[in-house]
């Protein structure tokens, strides 16, 4: 098979993903944010663009690299600095960079709550949490200790998650929504789940869920979005012939 066009892996990947339409946060710039010569021969995938995330790629020989959190989250900034080197190291190493955020929420199959969900065993899965206008996380019916949910997620996650003993010991419903969810602990609330799973929240979210009667487990914002990028990366590798890696560069947060 010949080598594949970076363009029709971004069409592929825009369709898939319907990466025009899906609502996201104004800065998120989903799709092709880097282009290389044209030509893709190896594919990484990590979980934010970055510096360090980028080395790593060049060090693996990819020339496209897939992530979470792309580059174009603020205003416009002067290419100075670690930005500058951030940007040389890119167009130097002939490295594209294509982003997805919330369209790989989402995904039924290759999303990071989809693939949490199937990691976690859950099946039966209904959209959940509307977020710039769709559902982008998934919910279930179960009968599961607090205790034990626990244990699934750090064997799925490979990160000891936080939980707030808020809700009931045995979870009959649960949400999930991957990465930073978790100040909006009462729009969980409000759509009847018992047990709440997401990335990452602040300080004051242990107070709300006692009050909400509502169990929480932090998985970790980096832990819990390992996943759609991989299974992304995955499915064009299978489709293309190309090889693919993960590029492991954990925030601990």
């Amino acid at each position: 098979m010949p080598t594949p066009a970076l363009s029709t892996i971004v069409r592929l990947c825009d369709r898939l993903l319907r990466t025009t339409t899906v609502g996201d946060y104004p800065g998120a710039a989903n799709g092709l944010q880097v282009e290389n010569s044209g030509r893709v021969t190896r594919i990484a995938a990590a979980v934010d663009a970055s510096l360090a995330t980028a080395k790593l790629a060049v060090a693996a020989h990819a020339d496209l690299l897939i992530v979470h959190h792309g580059l174009f989250w603020s205003p416009a900034q002067p290419w100075t600095g670690k930005k500058y080197e951030l940007i040389r190291t890119l167009v130097e190493n002939n490295l594209a960079v294509y982003s997805s955020h919330l369209p790989l929420d989402l995904h039924p199959r290759l999303g990071n709550n989809a693939q949490l969900a199937a990691a976690l065993g859950f099946r039966k899965l209904k959209p959940f949490f509307p977020s710039h206008g769709q559902p982008i996380g998934l919910q279930t019916v179960a009968k599961l200790s607090r205790e034990a949910l626990v244990s699934r997620l750090a064997g799925a996650t490979g990160a000891t998650p936080k939980l707030i003993p808020g809700g009931p010991k045995v979870c009959r419903r649960i949400g999930i929504v991957t990465g930073g969810a978790g100040g909006d602990l009462q729009l969980a609330a409000a759509a009847g789940v018992d047990t709440f799973i997401t990335g990452e929240g602040p300080h004051w979210t242990y107070a709300l869920a006692e009050e909400l009667g509502l169990n929480v487990l932090y998985g970790g914002h980096y832990a819990t979005e390992t996943f759609g990028v991989k299974a992304l990366a995955a499915h064009l590798s299978q489709k293309f012939r190309v090889p693919w890696t993960f590029l492991d560069h954990p925030t601990g947060l």
